[in-house]
């Protein structure tokens, strides 16, 4: 179930269930309601532990002006509470640290009020609904989903880990030690790579590992893997210890970014490493079609048949898993697995050669997959010949256009695709000329600091905002975070979500940029998932991006001449510097505008 929604005669709220995280939404019934609102309080409670209160970041100026819980810190929700309609709920960081629980999670929302003198008064349980979840990887049958965490630039990271903490040692080791100090936190705490891996590969790590250590453990079992960047340390490890058993072949990119004559890349560092220790049948080869073998592909089997694929958008690096925005999806199913078992035999039989792949049956078939075990699914398998790809394109971008058929209030494309400024793509159009349709609410991210017109929240027409912004300088009471540059794209996501929570939900993903140029000359493989548990689960995550670099993009500028200078009351400088988003991050105000109930807000009880 995609959401579940409970109500009381003041207030309604929804929860939308994705992958290790919840999307929660506030809706007051009528004007009066709305009087006077300070925000929300939000009590959580994982089944069988204490309930807490989930954190703001803002607190008021002079708490003790205010109704105060003096058992809990001025920025608690139940003293500060949240300035916004929704909310996405990330368990951990400041009540259960790295390793949160999982299973049923109780919310209680409770709207807040001031009184005439424009003070908080105190928590009214009896205003407040009460709402239960499952909190945990996304599951589905036979179908699994995971994703990376991917923030970085983030203050959660900057907390675990400092706004200088390393991504990888920086020795050009291949097979690097991960359980190997890295740094330390504002404690002095110190923390190891395998540390960090954890807390930003997230579920996609997970996921990844848990197929590789399954077929490690299992001596039946056999792995063919597609792989375009390949550094990852752990996972090289396993695949190379399954090299020496003769358990696993691997079609690998060699395209000039991974291979070197001259100056030996990581892939060329791990091809030597793999064929020094190869027993056969296991096998290695570097090919790249026109441009790129960009497949990022697991397939398990034994003797008698396929047994599990998993694909996406993650490559399986460092940079793929701990620096980049991206997905992955577990198919346990042994149909699905077969007919990505049989591409692999194609391209290996092929030699990774474009004629001899666009003479396949592949080339130019949609395998359909029907509801049962897998979410129903279209999955097309690049490279294609141009005719093919220009109608599989124009199918999509006709399906994004679609939605302006139906009512204002329904219609939404969410969306993070990498790049859409760079190259040419059916899709590309229609997702950079949404905004001109009042009648689509887009919400969307591209990994691109140029190019991208910025559209701000609050309008009808929706939100694009870039996964690549400039010099971030924050207000208090943020802490500052890294810097992008130098460490790999934020949003290598490729994916879009069209009527999310409707009735004709539909997902694309995969590892294709839903280019022309890229559908027929890579290694790719596109898939349409129609099912609205799998579509809500991408929507939150392109809400959390567009939300999270929203606020980076507004503070994408040099400290304004005043910063050196900030009075005492920090919040009220900020905002005349026009430094959050929008009113509703605005605690200078009184209280916030219930107009400030954005459209988008509106969508998730569409």
């Amino acid at each position: 179930m995609a959401f579940v929604t409970e109500q009381s005669k003041l207030l309604s709220v929804t929860a939308h269930i994705g992958d290790c995280k919840t999307l929660l939404a506030f809706d007051l019934f009528d004007a009066q309601s709305a009087v006077n609102l300070a925000g929300f309080t939000i009590q959580c409670q994982p089944d069988g532990l204490p309930p807490y209160y989930l954190y703001n970041t803002l607190q008021f100026e002079t708490p003790a002006s205010h109704a105060q819980d003096p058992h809990e810190p001025p920025n608690s929700s139940v003293n500060a509470p949240v300035h916004k309609f929704r909310w996405l709920h990330v368990p951990g960081s400041n009540h259960q640290g790295t390793d949160p629980f999982f299973g049923e999670y109780t919310y209680t929302v409770t709207p807040r009020y001031f009184d005439d003198k424009q003070s908080l008064t105190a928590l009214d349980p009896a205003q407040g609904v009460a709402l239960k979840v499952y909190m945990g990887p996304f599951a589905k049958n036979k179908f699994k989903l995971g994703f990376t965490r991917g923030y970085t630039q983030s203050q959660a990271f900057t907390h675990h880990f400092g706004v200088n903490a390393l991504i990888r040692p920086k020795s050009e080791e291949l097979l690097f030690d991960t359980a190997q100090v890295s740094g330390s936190d504002s404690s002095g705490a110190h923390y190891t790579f395998a540390d960090e891996y954890a807390w930003l590969g997230l579920t996609a790590r997970t996921q990844i590992f848990a197929l590789l250590n399954e077929v490690l453990q299992n001596p039946s079992q056999y792995l063919d893997v597609f792989a375009y960047d390949l550094n990852e340390p752990d996972i090289c490890k396993i695949l190379l210890e399954l090299a020496r058993q003769g358990r696993v072949r691997i079609i690998l990119d060699n395209a000039a970014l991974h291979h070197s004559a001259a100056k030996p890349t990581p892939e060329d560092q791990f091809e030597a490493q793999f064929r020094a220790l190869a027993k056969s049948p296991a096998g290695i080869l570097r090919g790249h079609f026109k441009r790129y073998a960009h497949d990022k592909v697991f397939v398990s089997f034994n003797k008698d048949s396929a047994l599990k694929v998993l694909t996406g958008s993650t490559n399986f690096s460092v940079t793929g898993l701990y620096v980049n925005s991206n997905h992955v999806l577990v198919f346990d199913d042994p149909a699905v697995a077969a007919e990505y078992g049989q591409l692999f035999e194609t391209v290996w039989q092929g030699g990774v050669k474009l004629t001899p792949y666009l003479q396949s049956p592949f080339s130019s078939a949609t395998f359909s997959v029907p509801q049962g075990a897998s979410p129903e699914a279209d999955i097309t398998f690049a490279p294609h010949t141009a005719e093919f790809v220009t109608k599989n394109l124009g199918d999509i971008a006709t399906r994004i256009q679609q939605e302006g058929s139906k009512s204002a209030k329904q219609a939404s494309v969410l969306f993070a695709v990498m790049e859409i400024d760079n190259g040419t793509s059916p899709v590309y159009t229609a997702l950079k000329n949404l905004h001109a349709d009042e009648h689509i609410f887009s919400y969307g991210i591209s990994d691109s600091s140029s190019g991208i017109a910025l559209y701000a929240p609050g309008k009808k027409t929706g939100v694009l905002v870039t996964g690549k912004p400039g010099k971030t300088i924050l207000p208090p009471p943020f802490d500052q975070v890294r810097s992008i540059g130098g460490i790999g794209h934020q949003i290598h996501h490729k994916f879009v979500v069209c009527d999310f929570n409707g009735s004709d939900p539909v997902v694309y993903c995969g590892s294709s940029n839903l280019a022309l140029g890229g559908e027929q000359a890579n290694g790719d493989n596109l898939l349409a998932i129609y099912d609205g548990d799998v579509a809500t689960a991408f929507a939150i995550e392109a809400v959390g991006l567009v939300d999270h670099f929203q606020f980076l993009d507004r503070m994408a500028s040099v400290a304004p001449p005043a910063a050196a200078k900030m009075p005492v009351s920090k919040q009220q400088a900020a905002v005349a510097a026009g430094w959050f988003l929008s009113t509703t991050d605005n605690w200078a105000k009184p209280y916030f505008n219930p107009d400030d109930f954005h459209y988008t807000d509106r969508l998730l009880f569409a």
